[in-house]
């Protein structure tokens, strides 16, 4: 047996949703009434992809993390995890399940303090029998080889640092070779050194194939995953808003997505034409947009494409509110916005000066660069 199975690797193509979270509520009973946890999440985790969930202490992260372990069930909703619909699965079938499908890693490590360390990676393969008796000895060895404490295999976790028990914690979450590795803060007790090397063996394994989740408070840490997904309020917060004005807090970001509508363009379709009234800002959440330049005398010329998180529309509420170029979804696919008036972005920005002042530099700095285009043969 292989160390690792090579997984199917999305790699954020969209290709084979490897987590799927639909409409997703809970609601805890308190002495003051129901507590709305989780509020209509809807989350996408492609296979082999690197995603942090990140929110403030009360956000929601660790109940959204419940409902994808199956540790707690949503009051409304469905959640699919590696095709499995885990809301309905009964409590047999979720132990023997979550033993082969993820991989937990703890804050705290959650070693058992009396047993040694290879006999704590071995524990999941006895509980699941997904490898032969002989042959776990062996390949618990060969995953403290890989996270570099081979040496220390039959030593009790006590003896080592907290560094070196969090890497033993990794090994031990791919004992039975899972596809889903989830983390929850991993690095929140280790130095900065430690830390990066967590990470860095975090990295190699998404690397392998592996499907990552790691939930933090450290937006620093976030930031170098491929997809951050962002909590307030028990709401996921749009991260294509959240990539195209940075500079909104989290409320904001979740006001801006509750202003927004959807909209949806087939492949090639016109959006937007040029010398028409403009009244709304846009935000391109999946697709491709190609912004068409007209110039005098000469066919037009496809100023610029513009991606997820890329947004249109903010030279229009700056300068003359008429467009100045005709915006069509690209031939290769259908396009998703997000649009949002200008009446609705005005309220949104008199709460962000900063916002402000990026939006309006963007917006000359691209007004520039069309007048270029304009003029060049």
């Amino acid at each position: 047996m292989s160390l690792f199975t090579k997984q199917k690797n999305g790699n954020g193509s969209g290709n084979h949703a490897m987590i799927d979270l639909r409409g997703v509520h809970k609601y805890y009973k308190t002495a003051v009434g129901d507590y709305h946890a989780l509020n209509s999440i809807d989350l996408q985790i492609n296979a082999g992809e690197f995603v942090s969930i990140i929110g403030k202490s009360g956000s929601g992260k660790s109940t959204l993390l419940n409902m994808i372990t199956g540790i707690d069930r949503p009051t409304s909703g469905e959640v699919f995890v590696n095709d499995a619909a885990v809301h309905e699965l009964n409590e047999n079938r979720m132990a023997r399940w979550r033993g082969k499908t993820l991989g937990i890693v703890f804050q705290f490590f959650q070693l058992l303090p009396t047993i040694s360390v290879i006999e704590n990676i071995m524990l999941p393969m006895d509980f699941c029998r997904t490898v032969p008796i002989r042959e776990r000895e062996k390949r618990a060895l060969d995953l403290l080889e890989t996270v570099e404490l081979a040496d220390h295999a039959y030593k009790l976790p006590t003896a080592l640092s907290g560094g070196q028990q969090q890497r033993v914690a990794i090994a031990r979450a791919l004992a039975n070779d899972p596809p889903i590795i989830i983390a929850d803060e991993p690095t929140g007790n280790l130095d900065s050194k430690t830390a990066e090397a967590v990470f860095a063996l975090f990295n190699d394994l998404a690397a392998k194939g592996k499907t990552i989740i790691i939930v933090t408070h450290d937006s620093a840490l976030a930031k170098r995953t491929q997809r951050t997904a962002l909590i307030a309020d028990g709401e996921i917060v749009n991260e294509y808003v959240a990539k195209a004005m940075p500079t909104l807090s989290r409320e904001q970001i979740l006001q801006a997505a509750h202003l927004a509508k959807a909209q949806t363009y087939e492949a090639g379709a016109l959006i937007l034409d040029e010398g028409t009234n403009a009244d709304t800002f846009y935000v391109v959440t999946k697709g491709t947009v190609e912004v068409i330049l007209p110039r005098a005398n000469q066919s037009d010329v496809i100023a610029v494409q513009l991606g997820a998180g890329k947004v249109f529309g903010e030279m229009e509420f700056f300068h003359e509110k008429k467009h100045r170029a005709s915006v069509r979804a690209s031939e290769h696919g259908a396009v998703e916005v997000l649009a949002i008036s200008y009446d609705q972005l005005q309220e949104l920005l008199s709460q962000s000066e900063v916002t402000r002042e990026a939006l309006h530099q963007m917006a000359d700095q691209h007004e520039a660069e069309n007048l270029q285009k304009r003029g060049s043969s």
